[in-house]
């Protein structure tokens, strides 16, 4: 069954949108040529999961926010995540635009570009179409069509050959007005021989129904490496659609770090594109599920290139009557000579009510590799929780232990301290403690 895609806008309003904004004439093409697209394009098709019933319509109208200069004038639902960051580099973006944006000067000195993707396609017109909807394509399905059509804001980082970043660069998106479009597209340029690592923060305040639609591209070069940490926590109001895709090519390095923390339906894709020879994945997700939130995670690595290793986990908590789906899909093509993936899967449920469905997958057309997986999902080992209990500790607390003990896995495995404790405090207000 095709379920029909509902416009949010026609193509005279989009194209009088782009043209106010001074959008070049390739990007407002583009935008056209993507809501044409969408207007034939079937809802992506997730694992036993029916996206057509979630709120996948509701994009609200394009709604500039008002600018900021300093970080005290920053809305009080972020302000914990921009503590300390005067003399960083940040990004800050409110509803359909960014109202702060900050690139350390010695950063800036070298050729590193960080800026809103909408003021990237003004200034670096030439770079951005390079790259903009190269990995996320926008016939892939109505969502990403929808996304290429109506993305706002976002985040462009462009890192010359050569130039080592130590310290993160950052960027907050917040949604607070439901009839605000919100739909960031995050767009990451690593050239040769570069590193850099990029954190972002999804946030919701706001009591009416939207949706977020977005879309990440990374491309790393030649021995670039690129790590990207994420952490989505908006709220059982908004539908989040997500999709990552980073291409590496030789002896590049990608590493995904997720944290999936949103309190309302969810369904992300991050996917990894081996391209080059050497290149290599690594992929590290969390997720926490509450109420009666539906949940569809997918982690993908895509092996083109000889000897390129990738490594997938995930690590899902489910309670109360949430569900959730979760693939990890391996492909090594043909060629992919000496290629290795890896994969785990694994899903915690502590309700009766709770669902979790774990699904390994290698579709393999080369011999010389090696492959694994490893999946489980089950309930808390009530004798671990005897034998805490007869030690003294209260059930509550050995729960509270059997719980942390099964994430720290992947929460112990995370580079930035500052992440890791902001996650560790997520799932503890998740999970009610």
């Amino acid at each position: 069954m095709t379920t029909q895609t509902i416009l949010p806008v026609d193509a005279q309003l989009l194209s009088e949108l782009s043209q106010s904004s001074g959008e070049p004439g390739w990007l407002k093409d583009s935008r056209l040529n993507a809501l044409t697209l969408a207007a034939g394009l079937a809802l992506p098709k997730l694992e036993k999961t029916r996206i057509d019933r979630w709120n996948v319509n509701t994009y609200g109208s394009y709604k500039a926010s008002q600018a900021i200069t300093a970080l005290s004038e920053a809305p009080a639902s972020v302000a914990a995540l921009i503590k300390d960051q005067e003399e960083g580099s940040l990004i800050i973006q409110r509803n359909s635009s960014a109202v702060y944006v900050r690139l350390a000067p010695e950063l800036a000195a070298q050729g590193v570009i960080f800026t809103d993707l909408q003021t990237a396609v003004k200034e670096h017109g030439d770079l951005v179409q390079r790259y903009l909807h190269k990995a996320v394509l926008p016939d892939e399905h109505s969502i990403a069509a929808l996304h290429a059509a109506l993305w706002n804001g976002g985040v462009f980082l462009y890192v010359p050959k050569n130039v080592i970043i130590e310290t993160p660069l950052q960027a907050v998106l917040l949604t607070d007005d439901a009839e605000a479009a919100f739909v960031p597209h995050i767009l990451i340029v690593a050239e040769a021989n570069s590193s850099l690592t990029y954190v972002d923060n999804y946030v919701s305040d706001k009591t009416e129904a939207g949706l977020h639609n977005g879309a990440v591209e990374v491309f790393v070069g030649a021995g670039a490496k690129v790590r990207y940490a994420t952490v989505h926590q908006l709220g059982e109001d908004t539908t989040d659609v997500t999709y990552r895709r980073a291409i590496v090519e030789n002896d590049g390095t990608i590493e995904w770090i997720v944290g999936e923390m949103n309190y309302g339906d969810t369904a992300s894709d991050t996917k990894s594109v081996l391209k080059g020879n050497g290149s290599s994945s690594d992929a590290k997700v969390i997720a926490v599920g509450s109420g009666a939130q539906k949940l569809s995670y997918t982690t993908q690595a895509q092996h083109f290139g000889k000897n390129t290793p990738s490594d997938m986990i995930t690590r899902a908590v489910m309670r109360d009557s949430a569900t959730s789906i979760i693939n990890g899909i391996t492909k090594i093509e043909k060629g992919a000579t000496r290629a290795d993936g890896q994969q785990t899967e694994k899903v915690l449920m502590l309700s009766p009510k709770a669902r979790g469905d774990a699904n390994p997958i290698l579709l393999i057309d080369e011999d010389d590799v090696t492959a694994g997986h490893a999946a489980s999902v089950g309930q808390v080992n009530y004798e671990q929780v005897y034998y805490l209990m007869s030690r003294g500790i209260s059930r509550h607390d050995a729960e509270t232990l059997i719980i942390y003990g099964f994430l720290a896995p992947v929460v112990s495995q995370i580079p930035l301290e500052g992440l890791r404790n902001q996650l560790q405090s997520l799932v503890e207000r998740k999970l009610g403690q």
